[in-house]
């Protein structure tokens, strides 16, 4: 039953280095709702020093509302920029020595590749032509990203969320209502054994961008350590020196 704790990181300029301590795994903003080429510089660099695996977090091309829109793009577009923001982390990724554990998409573009199985396509097409087919796909359970991945043989990861609130059926409730965001660290560490010994994710998630998420993350590891449900597993091939800041 052990899982993975990955954050959402690379989004905000003031992030807290410790957050790529407490990481299993980092997901990169990768240029389509936050992030450039400096802020995936750093973030890899980070994550070189400290260890995570790496996963690129593309989203919908939308830094007005940072990617927590639904946007009505033609599906060759959105393969497009999927492409674009996966190929940009994945060249400076290489360039330093680090390579790509895996994918996990940002914001609306997650909820809307679940629920739309044209979605789940166009997005599983780019990340294959822009990276490979060994990356590990990270969504929530159930849906058509979910069956679109293993149809074609890949690896999926099952997410479950630390500091989102759940509704009683189970599901996210959504961004923007009351109550849609979880801030007490104990109850975040909670929630996150919660799932872990339910056996239905593979890995649980706090938002880099929730203001108390280095509090959160502390909490939430210190849990799932605690319990022997961390899954700790190396990043793979690096360069034998992370690259100097």
């Amino acid at each position: 039953m052990a899982v993975d704790l990955n954050i959402d990181l690379g989004e905000l300029p003031d992030e807290r280095e410790e957050l790529y301590a407490l990481a299993t795994v980092v997901n990169l903003a990768s240029g389509g709702h936050a992030g450039d080429v400096a802020s995936m510089t750093r973030s890899i660099h980070l994550a070189l020093r400290y260890g995570p695996r790496i996963a690129a977090h593309p989203s919908y091309p939308d830094r007005e509302q940072f990617g927590r829109a639904r946007m009505a793009i033609p599906l060759e577009v959105l393969f497009e920029s999927i492409v674009e923001q996966m190929t940009t982390l994945s060249m400076i990724g290489a360039e330093m020595g680090a390579h790509l554990w895996g994918a996990k998409l940002h914001g609306a573009l997650y909820h809307a590749a679940a629920e739309d199985a044209q979605v789940a396509a166009a997005v599983l097409d780019a990340v294959v032509t822009s990276c490979s087919d060994k990356l590990v796909i990270v969504g929530p359970p159930g849906g058509h990203l979910e069956s679109a991945t293993q149809r074609r043989r890949l690896r999926y990861a099952r997410e479950g969320f630390a500091d989102r609130a759940y509704d009683a059926e189970g599901r996210l409730v959504p961004r923007g209502l009351p109550g849609d965001v979880l801030g007490d660290p104990a109850v975040c560490a909670e929630q996150a054994l919660r799932l872990a010994r339910s056996g239905a994710v593979d890995t649980i998630c706090v938002h880099g961008d929730n203001p108390g998420a280095l509090a959160i993350a502390r909490e939430v590891r210190a849990a799932l350590e605690r319990d022997a449900l961390l899954e700790v597993e190396p990043q793979g091939p690096t360069s034998e020196e992370p690259p100097s800041a």
